[in-house]
C-alpha cells in the first residue's frame, strides 16, 4: 500500500494565508554586524538557523515590514535589513508577469 504525502504546510509572515512551502520563499537572517542583520533568501532550503517564509508578491513584503512581523518570526532583537529579501521578491513577480 502507498502511503500518499502532504507537501508541508507553511504561513507566509505578511498575509498570514497558509500555503504549501513549494509556494513560499524562505528567507533566513544572517549576522552582518552588531545587532544587524540580512534577510537573505534561502530558494534551495539549506542555509542553517531559523527561517521564515514568504509569498513572493511585494504586497506581502509590504505587509509584512509594516506589521513588523520579520522580527518576531526569526526572532530577532535587531535591526533586519530587507533589501536582498525585497529584490528576490521584486524578481519573482516580474518573472511570474512576464509568464
Amino acid at each position: 500500500m502507498s502511503v500518499r504525502r502532504t507537501p508541508p504546510v507553511r504561513t507566509c509572515v505578511g498575509c498570514r494565508k497558509r500555503a504549501s512551502s513549494s509556494e513560499l520563499l524562505r528567507f533566513v537572517a544572517i549576522e552582518s554586524g552588531h545587532d544587524t542583520f540580512l534577510a537573505v533568501p534561502d530558494p534551495a532550503r539549506r542555509r542553517p538557523g531559523r527561517g521564515a517564509h514568504l509569498h513572493p508578491d511585494p504586497a506581502c513584503l509590504a505587509l509584512a515590514e509594516r506589521r513588523r512581523a520579520f522580527g518576531r518570526a526569526l526572532r530577532l532583537a535587531g535591526v533586519l535589513d530587507t533589501g536582498p529579501l525585497a529584490e528576490a521578491v521584486a524578481q519573482a513577480a516580474a518573472l511570474e508577469q512576464s509568464q
